[in-house]
C-alpha cells in the first residue's frame, strides 16, 4: 500500500508542470500574452521610438545614475556683506534652526560674499518633496529676530546638481547660421533674462533655467558727498526718496456723471529723468532733487560669474531638469520650445547690411550621451541575437530552433522594461548594463529548452503526440532552469541591501538583471513550448493551401530582395521554389537541401553581424571585417567542438590524478588573488630581505594589485577642465586667464568648441567662487555621425 501511495505522489504533476501544460494547450492565451507584452513593452521602452498611434510613457532615461545625497538647498542673499558677516548672521542661525527638521542626517553650509548656501542632508528613506515641505515649514516659522531685516531665505530648485542637462549661449547669427556679432553683453543678458529664460521654464519637466555671463542692466546713483553736505541731505534720505519714487500709490474711487473712476498715483520709474527728478526733501520751500546731490546713470550690476566662448565673452544659460522627471523627455521639450521661440527672437540690421538675429546655440546637450547609452543596449541586443542564431545553427544545424531562441531575447527585454516601469527603476548606463550582462543567461534558457525539445522530437516515433513529446521535454529541464535562475537571483540579494551612493549606483543593475532573468524564465517555460509545438509540428495537410504558402514565400522573397536585403530575399524565394518542385527532386538532393539552407542562413547572419559589428573599423571595408568575424567565431566554435571530442579522456585523466589536478585550481586561485589584491596581501609577512631578493623582487613588482574606481569611466566626446586661480584674483584677471586658455584650446585641431565658465551661474545649485573655472571642451567625432550620434557609413 505504501508503494502505491509513493507511486501516486511521484506521478502527480507539480505546479510548474501544470503551468507548462496549461500554456502548451492554450495557445490563444500565449498569443494574447505576447501581444500584451509587445504592446506594453513598446509603450514604456526607454528608446526614442515613434510609435504612431500607440501612446508613449517611457521609462525615465539618463546617462548616469544620480548618486548624490538626498538634500535640499536653502539659499539666502545679503548683498554687499562679507563672508564672515554672512556666516555669523545668516548661515549659523539657519543651520541651528534647521537641525530640528525630521529625518535630517547632517547640515552643511557655505558663506560667501553676498550670499549663503545651506545644504540640508536628509536620510535616504525621506521622500524628496516631503523633505522640501518640512524645510519650508521651518523657514516660515522662524522668529522675526533670527535673520537681519530684509534678508529672506528661499528654497533651492527641486532638482539635483546632476540635473544640469542643457547648456547654451546666445549669439547673433545670419540666416545661414554664421556668427555675425552686433549684440553687446547687456542686450544679450536682457534677452536671456526676460525672453529666453521664461520661455524655457515653461517646458515640461524643467525645474529652473539659470543665466550666466553678460551684464545685468541697473540704475546706478553715484552720490556727491559735497553736494549732500551743501543741501543738508543724509544718505538715508536718498535711499528713502529712491524707494518711494518707484511705486504706484492707490486711493479711493470717485463718481463723476454716474461713472466710477479709480484714483491712483503712477510712480514706477521708466527713465533716468524719473529718478533724477525724485524729491528727497524740501529746504526753505525749495525742493531738493536726486540730481542735485547725485549722478544717475545706467550701468552693469555686480556680477560673480562670466561665460567665455573661444576667447570671446558671451551670455548663456543652463537648463535644470526637475527631480524625478525624464531627462531625455525634458531635453526634447526644451528643444521644441526653442524651435517655437527662435523665429521671434530679436534681430537687427548691421552697418554692412547683414541681418543678425539672436540664436540659441547649445554647447552641452546630454541627449548625445543618453542616446549612446541606449545605443549600447541596442547594439548588445542585436549582436547577441545574431551570435545566438549563428551558434545554434552551427551546433544544432536546426534553423527553426535558432529563430525561436533569438525571438526570446526581445520579448524578455520588453518584459524587463515593463517591470522597470512598474517598480520605478530608471534607465541609465548601470541599469541597462544589467540587461546586457543577463543576455547570455537569458539565451541559455531558450537553448537548453529548445535543444531538449528538438532531441526528444527526433527520438519520438511518428505516431506519438507532438504535444506530449514537447511537454515531457519541457518538464525534464524546466525545474533545472528555474533552479539555476533562482540561484542567480538569490546571489544578488546582498546588492539590494546597499545604501547611500553604493545603493544608488548598483541597485538598478541588480533590479534590471533580476527582471531580465525572471522574464527569460517566464518566456522559456510558458511561451517557447507553445511556439515550439506550432513551429516544429506544423504541417499543411491541404495541397492547395501548401501551394499558396509556397507562392507567398516566393513573392515575399522578391519584396524583401528589393526593399531590405537582396541575399535574404533570394534565399526566401529559393526556399519557396524548392518546396513547389520538391516532389520532382531526387532523394539525394532532398537530404542535402536542409544542410545547404542552414549553411546559407549561417552565411547570411555572419555577413549581417560583420556589417553591424565592424570590429576592425569601417575604414577596413566589409571584406576584411567579414574574414575577421569568420576567424573569431569559427575559431571559437571549432575549439568548442574539439573540447567536446577530447572531454572524455581529459575527464578520465583528472579522475585518475586528483591530487595533481587539484594543484591547477589552487594555482589559478593564488595568481588570481595576487593579481586582484596584490602580492603584499598574500605574502606581506615575508621578511624584507626575501621580498627584495633577485628572485622575488620581479614577482612583487609584477603583482601590485588592481586599481579601484567607484564610478565607471565614460567617454562622451567631451572633456571638463577645471583649473583654479588664486582666491584673491579679481573677476577681470580670472576672465583674462580664461579667455587666453580657451583660445589656446581652440587652436588644437581635434577640438570642435570650447566654452568656459568662471564663478557661478544665478542658481543655488552653483556656489562656485570667482577663482573656480569650468571649461567644457567638445572633441570632434572620429567618424561622421547622424543626429543620434550613430556612426554613418558611405558607399563610393
Amino acid at each position: 500500500m505504501a508503494d502505491d501511495v509513493r507511486t501516486d505522489k511521484e506521478t502527480t504533476p507539480s505546479i510548474l508542470d501544470r503551468v507548462i501544460r496549461f500554456f502548451l494547450e492554450n495557445k490563444l492565451v500565449v498569443i494574447l500574452m505576447i501581444l500584451l507584452v509587445v504592446t506594453w513593452g513598446i509603450m514604456v521602452a526607454p528608446f526614442d521610438w515613434d510609435t504612431g498611434f500607440l501612446p508613449r510613457n517611457p521609462v525615465p532615461v539618463d546617462a548616469i545614475p544620480d548618486i548624490g545625497e538626498n538634500q535640499q538647498i536653502v539659499f539666502t542673499q545679503w548683498m554687499g556683506r562679507s563672508p564672515q558677516d554672512v556666516e555669523d548672521q545668516v548661515s549659523y542661525p539657519l543651520t541651528v534652526a534647521l537641525l530640528g527638521v525630521p529625518k535630517v542626517k547632517t547640515i552643511r553650509s557655505y558663506s560667501m560674499f553676498g550670499f549663503s548656501i545651506v545644504y540640508v542632508i536628509f536620510k535616504e528613506d525621506a521622500e524628496f518633496y516631503w523633505s522640501r515641505s518640512r524645510v519650508l515649514e521651518k523657514l516660515n516659522s522662524l522668529p522675526p529676530s533670527t535673520l537681519p531685516e530684509g534678508v529672506q531665505p528661499m528654497l533651492g530648485p527641486d532638482a539635483t546638481a546632476l540635473g544640469q542637462i542643457y547648456w547654451y549661449t546666445l549669439e547673433g547669427r545670419d540666416s545661414r547660421g554664421h556668427p555675425t556679432g552686433g549684440w553687446d553683453l547687456q542686450e544679450l543678458r536682457s534677452i536671456q533674462d526676460w525672453t529666453v529664460r521664461y520661455a524655457l521654464m515653461g517646458a515640461e519637466g524643467v525645474s529652473e533655467v539659470a543665466s550666466v555671463g553678460g551684464f545685468v542692466k541697473e540704475y546706478q546713483i553715484d552720490v556727491d558727498p559735497d553736494a549732500m553736505r551743501a543741501w543738508n541731505v543724509k544718505l538715508e534720505e536718498v535711499f528713502r526718496a529712491v524707494k518711494m519714487s518707484n511705486k504706484d500709490v492707490g486711493a479711493r474711487t470717485i463718481e463723476i456723471n454716474r461713472a466710477e473712476y479709480i484714483i491712483r498715483g503712477i510712480g514706477f520709474v521708466k527713465s533716468l529723468s524719473d529718478l533724477e527728478n525724485a524729491v528727497i526733501k524740501v529746504n526753505n520751500n525749495v525742493p531738493v532733487y536726486v540730481k542735485n546731490v547725485a549722478h544717475v546713470s545706467l550701468g552693469p550690476a555686480l556680477r560673480r560669474g562670466a561665460l567665455d566662448k573661444e576667447g570671446a565673452e558671451v551670455v548663456g544659460g543652463v537648463v535644470v531638469v526637475r527631480y524625478g522627471e525624464n531627462p531625455l523627455a525634458a531635453i526634447k521639450n526644451v528643444k521644441k520650445k526653442i524651435a517655437e521661440i527662435a523665429p521671434g527672437l530679436p534681430k537687427k540690421s548691421l552697418p554692412d547690411g547683414t541681418v543678425s538675429q539672436v540664436t540659441i546655440v547649445p554647447f552641452y546637450d546630454r541627449t548625445t550621451l543618453i542616446n549612446e547609452t541606449l545605443g549600447t543596449l541596442n547594439t548588445a541586443l542585436i549582436e547577441e541575437i545574431l551570435v545566438t542564431i549563428i551558434v545554434i545553427l552551427f551546433m544544432l544545424m536546426h534553423l527553426r530552433s535558432s529563430l525561436l531562441v533569438a525571438g526570446l531575447l526581445p520579448l524578455a527585454v520588453l518584459m524587463c522594461f515593463i517591470a522597470m516601469k512598474l517598480f520605478g527603476v530608471d534607465a541609465n548606463i548601470v541599469a541597462l548594463s544589467g540587461i546586457a550582462i543577463a543576455i547570455g543567461t537569458m539565451v541559455d534558457m531558450g537553448i537548453v529548452l529548445c535543444e531538449n525539445i528538438v532531441r526528444r522530437l527526433e527520438e519520438a516515433g511518428p505516431d506519438q503526440s507532438r504535444l506530449e513529446v514537447i511537454y515531457r521535454a519541457s518538464i525534464e529541464v524546466g525545474s533545472a532552469v528555474l533552479t539555476a535562475v533562482s540561484t542567480t537571483v538569490i546571489g544578488f540579494l546582498p546588492v539590494f541591501t546597499m545604501q547611500a551612493a553604493e545603493g544608488k549606483l548598483f541597485k538598478p543593475l541588480a533590479f534590471t538583471k533580476t527582471f531580465a532573468l525572471i522574464s527569460s524564465v517566464i518566456v522559456a517555460l510558458t511561451i517557447i513550448p507553445a511556439l515550439a509545438h506550432l513551429i516544429f509540428s506544423s504541417r499543411f495537410k491541404v495541397k492547395k493551401l501548401r501551394g499558396i504558402t509556397h507562392w507567398a514565400l516566393i513573392v515575399l522573397g522578391i519584396i524583401v530582395a528589393f526593399t531590405l536585403n537582396g541575399f535574404l530575399g533570394v534565399l526566401l524565394a529559393l526556399v519557396g521554389a524548392f518546396h513547389l518542385v520538391e516532389s520532382r527532386v531526387p532523394q539525394i538532393i532532398k537530404r542535402a537541401v536542409p544542410f545547404l539552407l542552414v549553411a546559407a542562413v549561417l552565411l547570411f547572419f555572419i555577413i549581417v553581424l560583420s556589417e553591424h559589428w565592424l570590429p576592425m573599423g569601417p575604414e577596413q571595408g566589409i571584406v576584411r571585417n567579414f574574414i575577421f568575424v569568420i576567424m573569431v567565431i569559427g575559431g571559437l566554435l571549432l575549439s568548442i567542438q574539439f573540447f567536446i571530442r577530447v572531454y572524455r579522456p581529459i575527464l578520465a585523466w583528472c579522475l585518475d590524478h586528483k591530487t595533481l589536478f587539484s594543484m591547477i585550481p589552487l594555482a589559478i586561485l593564488l595568481f588570481g588573488g595576487m593579481t586582484w589584491l596584490g602580492f603584499d596581501s598574500f605574502f606581506g609577512w615575508l621578511p624584507d630581505g626575501i621580498q627584495n631578493s633577485r628572485i622575488m623582487s620581479p614577482i612583487v613588482n609584477r603583482f601590485p594589485g588592481l586599481g579601484k574606481e567607484f564610478m565607471p569611466p565614460l567617454d562622451e566626446g567631451s572633456f571638463l577642465y577645471m583649473p583654479t586661480t588664486m582666491p584673491h584674483a579679481s573677476i577681470g584677471e580670472a576672465l583674462d586667464v580664461l579667455q587666453k586658455q580657451d583660445m589656446s584650446f581652440r587652436d588644437i585641431p581635434e577640438i570642435e568648441s570650447v566654452v568656459g565658465k568662471l564663478g557661478r551661474a544665478d542658481t543655488p545649485l552653483d556656489p562656485a567662487p570667482i577663482s573656480m573655472i569650468e571649461t567644457v571642451i567638445n572633441h570632434k567625432s572620429k567618424y561622421v555621425v547622424d543626429k543620434k550620434g550613430r556612426r554613418v557609413t558611405f558607399k563610393f
